[in-house]
């Protein structure tokens, strides 16, 4: 899928993006957010690529983005916070596109970036689905989560030390039939060299939409 430079508005900031039109009308629209920026974090990432990938197998239209203060964006790190209301504006900027549809969007995180679409999720009406990859549960305990109307999609490497698999399945258990589970055997944090892997696992939830 070919992407294409965009700007939209959040709490009056500018921020930037990398814009994917649907393959078909009326397809999905997905957000794809990336990791903390304190350490590095922008939204060229490989795991944000696998996601995206994920999506462009599917026609959907993807927005991926830099948080306020990454890159050309306005602003500055907010804790997450601000960054919850980013996600928020990006997934209102997205289904406004032509060609997308206005409902039944879906917003996916990584690391960091799974902590703010969790915290940003309750706000947004008709979500279809959040997608939480390497949660990082081990810590700090992820908000929003219960004011999700939509599925909640959770991703881990078996070897990841900031999301444990059994904190995981703990909250996979605890959200019950509303989430799904996969888990990427011999993938850290970080899933260097486990990419395919990691987008046939979110296909693979995606699937069930």
């Amino acid at each position: 899928m070919r992407e294409q430079p965009v700007n939209f508005d959040s709490d009056g900031l500018t921020l930037e993006g990398l814009y994917a039109a649907p393959a078909n009308p009326g397809a999905r629209g997905c957000v794809v957010c990336h990791p903390h920026p304190l350490y590095g974090g922008t939204m060229y990432n490989n795991v944000v690529d696998a996601a995206l990938a994920a999506m462009w197998s599917k026609g959907w239209a993807t927005l991926r983005f830099n948080f306020r203060g990454v890159g050309q964006s306005e602003g500055e790190h907010d804790g997450g916070r601000g960054e919850a209301n980013d996600a928020a504006a990006a997934i209102r900027w997205l289904t406004a596109q032509t060609g997308v549809a206005p409902g039944g969007a879906v917003l996916a995180g990584y690391s960091f970036g799974a902590m703010a679409a969790g915290a940003a999720a309750p706000t947004i009406p008709g979500l279809a689905a959040l997608v939480l990859i390497a949660l990082p549960i081990g810590m700090m305990e992820p908000s929003g989560l219960d004011g999700c109307g939509g599925l909640v999609m959770l991703v881990a490497g078996d070897q990841d030390g900031y999301c444990p698999a059994p904190k995981l399945k703990a909250l996979h258990e605890k959200l019950s039939e509303r989430a799904q589970m996969r888990i990427v055997a011999g993938a850290d944090h970080f899933f260097g060299g486990f990419e395919p892997e990691l987008q046939s696992e979110i296909e693979a939830l995606l699937a069930k939409l």
